[in-house]
């Protein structure tokens, strides 16, 4: 049987966990047995870039508002593409591509499956109840994690023969562990605490500055680096300053080259106050951090607390400050955890799984 044509859709291909995961299943599917496109709202991220590399086609829907006629041109785009290619499966991977495309079930053509990849609180509110009628509306929808599956079940009421779970995977052949020379501005640190992710509300970075400002007093040589773009840049910087922390908390913008970043980092912290299942704390352990996250979401999944990182409740500055003086007093656990995190998620969190996952959940619904 010859490949069959399959749909992944997101809004950008840019900076973003989402992007990111997209991308990494696209370019991992077998091409003997699919044969990938991608549809989005801007074809011109860096993402699009590595697809296009990889010779991926991108339909680009230049959507501005449901509300607008554009809507209306864009999914008749959508259809004649669709019909054109033979797409046997459309996935969409994000809320403004599961409302653009779940009414392609109306196409009578591709099995239709839609994603969860947060939780409702962090959605857009004028989208959420759109968002529940399209898995309602979907063939199947797919999470990325138990916890996701849980919110469905218990939140939504969408029946559980309908959710897939595949989790988030990523590139061990850039993510790793590697000796790496810091940049000037930390090179002089005794220890480098750090994050890297989008500066939004919800990653929680007030509870890290806030923490890190009461460990420093009473360890001089630490460095603060946070990696990122994004709404609350702002705001963390003034608080940054508020709390005496110039010099010693460093921010830096999203970068291509996150495993630099990672490797310049021995104690990697996540303090989310919603999160599904993080890329960025699957990346940080592959590449050697030792991991402290907050324990929301689908974290729990991928850190045994003492085993392969550390958790803490979420919002808690004492329980941040609780673990970080462990990892930053104890050089042998930190060691201890940072290998056991690393061998963690490279045995079970490749790229290579979450597709090899990816087309069993296609070939469910093709046969």
């Amino acid at each position: 049987m010859p490949p069959r044509n399959v749909m992944l859709m997101t809004r950008t291909l840019g900076h973003g966990g989402t992007e990111r995961q997209l991308t990494e299943i696209a370019l991992s599917l077998d091409r003997g047995l699919f044969t990938p496109h991608v549809g989005c709202v801007e074809s011109s991220g860096f993402r699009a870039d590595e697809l296009r590399k990889g010779g991926v086609p991108i339909l680009e829907l230049p959507l501005t508002s449901f509300m607008k006629p554009r809507c209306l041109v864009c999914m008749v785009r959508l259809r004649r593409y669709i019909h054109h290619h033979r797409i046997a499966v459309l996935h969409t991977f994000d809320t403004t591509m599961n409302l653009l495309g779940i009414p392609a079930k109306l196409f009578s053509g591709p099995v239709v499956l839609s994603s969860q990849r947060c939780y409702e609180d962090t959605i857009w509110p004028p989208y959420r109840k759109p968002a529940r009628l399209a898995h309602m509306f979907a063939d199947a929808v797919v999470v990325n994690c138990e916890a996701v599956k849980a919110h469905l079940l218990r939140d939504y009421a969408v029946p559980e023969r309908k959710i897939h779970v595949c989790y988030n995977g990523f590139d061990t052949s850039v993510f790793y562990p590697a000796p790496t020379q810091r940049p000037p501005s930390l090179s002089g640190a005794s220890l480098v605490i750090g994050t890297v992710c989008v500066l939004r509300a919800e990653k929680g970075l007030v509870t890290l500055l806030e923490a890190f400002s009461v460990v420093r007093s009473s360890h001089p040589g630490l460095r603060l680096v946070i990696v990122g773009s994004g709404p609350e840049l702002g705001g963390l910087e003034r608080l940054s300053s508020d709390l005496g922390l110039a010099g010693d908390c460093l921010f830096y913008p999203s970068t291509n080259d996150v495993p630099y970043w990672l490797r310049t980092i021995d104690v990697f912290v996540l303090p989310s106050l919603s999160e599904a299942l993080s890329n960025s704390i699957m990346e940080a352990m592959a590449c050697g951090c030792c991991t402290i996250a907050s324990r929301v979401g689908g974290s729990p999944e991928l850190i045994e607390d003492g085993v392969t990182g550390m958790l803490f409740e979420a919002g808690s500055v004492p329980g941040l400050v609780e673990k970080l003086r462990v990892a930053i007093e104890n050089p042998e656990l930190r060691r201890n955890l940072s290998q056991q995190g690393q061998a963690l998620v490279s045995q079970r969190f490749s790229s290579q799984i979450s597709a090899r996952r990816m087309e069993e959940i296609y070939l469910r619904f093709l046969s």
